[in-house]
């Protein structure tokens, strides 16, 4: 079996230290789950479009990739691993950032939940 590239994990509370200490948090979940609730500050490509938008992301810094859970950011992660960006996944996805008390917005800056 072929195996791909080795990816970093990163629990919330780092990953949110990453972001502030200016790395992209990229939010690559469904228009949906992204609209009922989301991290303030967050990059958002749903999963399905990266492959033909991934360029729009930035080359010089880290990229925190983030889902629901940690399984579709996994991926997402991955493929911009490979495609030569400096990408980690944060474990856990919203489910765990929010649990960790981190916030969670709607666009119009409301208390956001994680759908």
């Amino acid at each position: 079996m072929i195996e791909g590239p080795e990816i970093e994990e990163v629990d919330p509370h780092a990953g949110q230290a990453m972001v502030e200490g200016g790395a992209t948090l990229l939010d690559v979940r469904h228009p949906e789950e992204w609209e009922a609730g989301h991290a303030p500050d967050a990059f958002f490509l749903p999963i399905d479009q990266l492959g033909d938008r991934y360029t729009e992301l930035p080359t010089d810094r880290a990229i925190v990739v983030i889902c629901r859970s940690g399984a579709r950011s996994a991926k997402a992660a991955e493929a911009l691993v490979g495609a030569g960006y400096e990408a980690v996944n944060l474990a856990g996805g919203m489910k765990a950032w929010v649990a960790e008390g981190l916030p969670c917005v709607t666009d119009a800056g409301e208390p956001g939940v994680v759908a």
